[in-house]
């Protein structure tokens, strides 16, 4: 699901137990290194910004950050909130599952709004 876009990116969310963004540069990047200065700066900016915001809202155990391409061999970076009671912890999300999730995390749509305001300011 779309969640955000501007010129140089955009931020889906992966439907999952825990919050998950993904964040896409506009244009079609294999790797890192073949960004543009300018779209690699912004995608560390929105990376940080999600992290923090994510921290503060959620209080998660940690964040977790990936960047893999194997499957979608398009740049893209992937921001995990983690929890001790997820269903992976302490795997990655695509590891062995752990346990049922127990989780009661706050509402999705007003961190959303917190996130908008926050990267409309940028």
């Amino acid at each position: 699901m779309l969640i955000y876009e501007d010129k140089l990116l955009y931020i889906q969310k992966e439907e999952s137990q825990i919050p998950w963004l993904k964040i896409f540069p506009q244009k079609k990047c294999k790797e890192l290194s073949n960004c543009d200065d300018k779209t690699r700066e912004e995608l560390f900016k929105v990376m940080l910004l999600i992290e923090t915001e994510m921290i503060k809202y959620y209080r998660p155990k940690k964040i977790n950050i990936a960047m893999f391409g194997n499957y979608l061999p398009q740049l893209h970076i992937h921001v995990m909130a983690r929890f001790k009671e997820d269903s992976y912890y302490p795997e990655p999300m695509w590891g062995k599952k752990q346990r049922d999730a127990k989780l009661d995390l706050p509402d999705f749509q007003k961190f959303k709004q917190r996130l908008l305001k926050q990267l409309n300011s940028l």
